[in-house]
């Protein structure tokens, strides 16, 4: 592992394109000139100076270990220890394998970050440092006032949901031989460069937010899109309206929905808004597009599903393969299709044969996510697993009780075409047409509306 260190360190070569490479160098410029810097030549800057510079906008334990990160990199695989400041060159490489770098530079750079020694890294210290990782983009958009309309709960000590998405992140990392990390017992197990690169690949979100960490904390002239991590939150008549979700729940669903619909979440329904109704539910969330379904249950638990199209009123199965139910606390998970059936979406209303609710994933009345028509009703049923999603009963209780659900559209509202809007009930309704012209009551609107296309 050293001689790889050392290797790409020989071998460094900046990534970045000129006007990148001229950003990079104007920061450190100004980092160099700050009064706390070091005064000997050739330039460099201390931690004083990056604190300075970076002031309130990092946990000083990101900024910590930022620079301690930076001072160890070993660009001819000669030193004997971190130096005493940060030079030029270690800085663009650091920056170079932190923003651009592929997995196994942007691991090495986070197991520098960890540990000033060579080799594995405890997994306790991965954890940590997730959970600084995590703590510090909450702290940073929340800072730089980019929440984009969402909120992050206060109180003192760290957000819950930080610890909640750290270890959703720190889960995913697997030992050798594919072996899950277990739990807390299983802290002290070693991880090595090839884990850690493993785990950078197969999460996006640690590349992600150290992105955001260096952009924001350092406000780095470079792009940088935050539109599909945090998406604009929309909420009708600028009501005031605190939602379930705090700003972590909203980055780790959106990271899963389809590209083209994470910019945009526009509140369609809400049991504290518009009631405890499912006809009001109904009304409100009916060809809107996709959109996410969330209750928060009587015990705390929240979750929900991302319904990829329209809901319709009717009594058969729709969605696609493309929607997922999830968990949010007391653990964030996502649950996708399995290919077993097509069990994705289902809503029905007013029917006597069948079930009469909003339900996603296994079968009528084995829902791995049911909302009763008696609102403020619902089960969650996995034994062991729902056969849609392979889910596990998101809800504390299989049957549940719940007084919060909201239902957010996604992407952009859809564009109704006209011919649709125009049309009356009666177009839509053949039958009650024919006895009103039965009962010899005319149509008054009739020859003083275009006739519907197909007609």
């Amino acid at each position: 592992m050293g001689n790889v260190r050392s290797q790409l360190g020989q071998k460094f070569c900046s990534q970045f394109l000129p006007e990148e490479q001229a950003e990079i160098d104007r920061l450190f410029d100004a980092l160099s000139s700050e009064k706390h810097s070091s005064d000997t030549s050739p330039r460099s800057f201390s931690l004083k100076a990056l604190k300075s510079h970076i002031g309130e906008a990092l946990p000083l334990e990101m900024v910590t270990r930022l620079y301690d990160g930076m001072r160890r990199v070993d660009l001819m695989g000669k030193a004997k220890g971190p130096s005493e400041s940060i030079s030029r060159e270690q800085f663009t490489m650091s920056m170079s394998h932190l923003l651009k770098g592929n997995s196994e530079e942007k691991s090495l750079m986070i197991l520098k970050m960890i540990s000033a020694t060579e080799g594995p890294v405890k997994a306790r210290e991965i954890q940590k440092f997730t959970e600084d990782l995590v703590g510090s983009v909450v702290h940073v958009l929340n800072y730089r006032q980019e929440l984009r309309g969402w909120t992050q709960k206060t109180g003192l000590g760290p957000p819950p949901r930080v610890q909640v998405l750290a270890a959703q992140l720190f889960s995913e990392m697997d030992l050798r031989g594919g072996e899950k990390l277990p739990g807390p017992q299983q802290l002290d197990c070693e991880c090595d460069l090839a884990m850690v690169e493993a785990w950078v690949f197969r999460v996006p979100h640690v590349a992600t937010f150290l992105s955001v960490v260096i952009h924001r904390g350092f406000l780095l002239r470079l792009p940088l899109d935050l539109a599909t991590l945090v998406p604009e939150r929309h909420v009708d008549q600028e009501r005031v309206f605190e939602s379930v979700l705090d700003i972590l729940s909203v980055i780790y669903i959106n990271s899963h929905l389809p590209r083209e619909q994470r910019h945009r979440w526009r509140l369609l329904f809400s049991s504290k808004l518009h009631g405890h109704s499912f006809t009001q539910l109904c009304g409100h969330i009916t060809q809107q597009g996709p959109c996410v379904v969330l209750v928060e249950d009587h015990d705390g638990h929240v979750f929900g599903g991302f319904a990829s199209c329209s809901w319709e009123v009717k009594p058969q199965f729709q969605g696609d393969d493309t929607c997922f139910l999830f968990s949010i606390s007391p653990r964030m998970a996502v649950y996708t299709s399995t290919g077993y059936n097509d069990h994705y979406m289902y809503l029905n209303h007013r029917q006597q044969t069948i079930p009469n609710g909003l339900g996603m994933g296994g079968q009528h009345n084995y829902f791995g996510l049911w909302i009763d028509v008696d609102f403020g009703k619902g089960h969650s049923k996995a034994k062991p697993k729902c056969t849609t999603y392979s889910s596990p009963q998101l809800s504390a209780q299989e049957n549940f009780r719940f007084e919060k659900m909201e239902v957010w559209g996604v992407g952009n509202a859809p564009v109704l075409q006209q011919a649709k809007s125009s049309r009356s009930v009666l177009d839509k309704n053949p039958e009650a047409q024919i006895l009103l012209e039965a009962s010899g009551r005319s149509r008054h609107s009739e020859g003083l509306r275009d006739v519907p296309d197909g007609e």
